[in-house]
């Protein structure tokens, strides 16, 4: 990205003060032709820089003027600068943060690189939820990510299906997944997730803990949503699909699961049905997925969930009869 590589140019004269074009376009990994015309673009947009030929000549900026973006790399300038202020840091209390840094960012860069972040930011949006999913209440997210800043402990009183479980934890990280907040923390020698909507209570004790040394928050959810898909999708099911079911399939069970299944099926039969396996989870809760798939769909085996959905299948047409 040309915005990129111009705020890379300001940042490489800045710390250099002077440099032939040579020199730059070997840095930047650009020809001196397309360097004369950043440098051109720089000039033009107002950033006080001058040439000088000559053996001992180059480009420079003019003594004294720096721009305001010490500390920050090229990318991550543009980067700030474009997000503007997602709700997921609006939701931790860090709105008003990114929003300063926003500022910051758009008084420095020049107005051609503000104008291709516009650009950038016009053009890419994170929606994190599902369709037909709404962002679940996290009614004490901001204090959960208060400990966690803090390294504080926390106690907080956590429903568990009609119970209500109380726990004192080390706050360890945050994660947003489809738009559900979890809470990765250490309760005694154990680390566990919470999902913060079923957090009924939080209250900031006085003590600091020491962080595990070398916990890794990305790795470890990584690793424990591995291990927690394995032992959800523990059932094998055999499957025969329409055309129609093939391509609806990843809707109605976990995408991964479904195009490796697809993958590793045969060819279709003389009428277009195709057979596959996958792993799914008990068979109430497999034959009421499969029922989205309608008459697309026969279960083949196992048993429990081909009976499973048979019944399921039937009490529905009884009831529209």
């Amino acid at each position: 990205m040309r915005a990129e590589r111009l705020v890379a140019l300001l940042f490489t004269l800045q710390s250099r003060r002077s440099a032939t074009v040579g020199e730059l376009a070997e840095a930047l990994g650009v020809s001196e032709r397309t360097m004369h015309r950043d440098i051109a673009a720089l000039q033009a947009a107002g950033v006080p820089l001058w040439t000088e030929p000559g053996r001992y000549g180059g480009v420079r900026l003019v003594e004294g003027w720096r721009t305001r973006l010490d500390g920050l790399t090229s990318r991550e300038a543009v980067a700030i600068f474009a997000m503007g202020v997602p709700r997921a840091l609006a939701e931790l209390g860090l709105g008003t943060a990114v929003s300063a840094a926003h500022a910051k960012v758009s008084a420095t860069l020049p107005a051609p690189l503000r104008e291709q972040a516009q650009h950038l930011a016009q053009r890419f949006h994170l929606d994190a939820p599902g369709w037909f999913r709404s962002e679940e209440d996290a009614e004490h997210l901001a204090d959960i990510a208060r400990a966690v800043w803090e390294q504080r402990r926390a106690g907080i009183t956590y429903r568990r299906g009609d119970d209500l479980v109380e726990r004192v934890l080390e706050p360890l990280g945050l994660v947003l997944k489809a738009g559900v907040w979890y809470l990765v923390a250490r309760a005694g020698d154990d680390t566990r997730t919470y999902r913060v909507s079923k957090i009924s209570s939080v209250e900031l004790l006085g003590d600091r803990f020491e962080r595990p040394t070398g916990f890794d928050l990305a790795g470890w959810w990584q690793k424990s949503s591995a291990q927690f898909e394995r032992s959800v999708h523990r059932h094998p099911v055999r499957l025969r699909l329409s055309r129609w079911g093939v391509r609806m399939l990843p809707q109605v069970v976990d995408p991964d699961l479904a195009l490796a299944a697809l993958d590793a099926a045969g060819p279709p039969d003389d009428d277009g049905w195709v057979e596959v396996e996958l792993g799914l989870e008990q068979p109430d809760i497999a034959a009421s997925m499969l029922l989205g798939l309608g008459v697309h769909v026969e279960v083949v085996e196992p048993p429990a969930v081909r009976a499973a959905f048979a019944d399921a299948a039937r009490r529905m047409a009884d009831r529209h009869r």
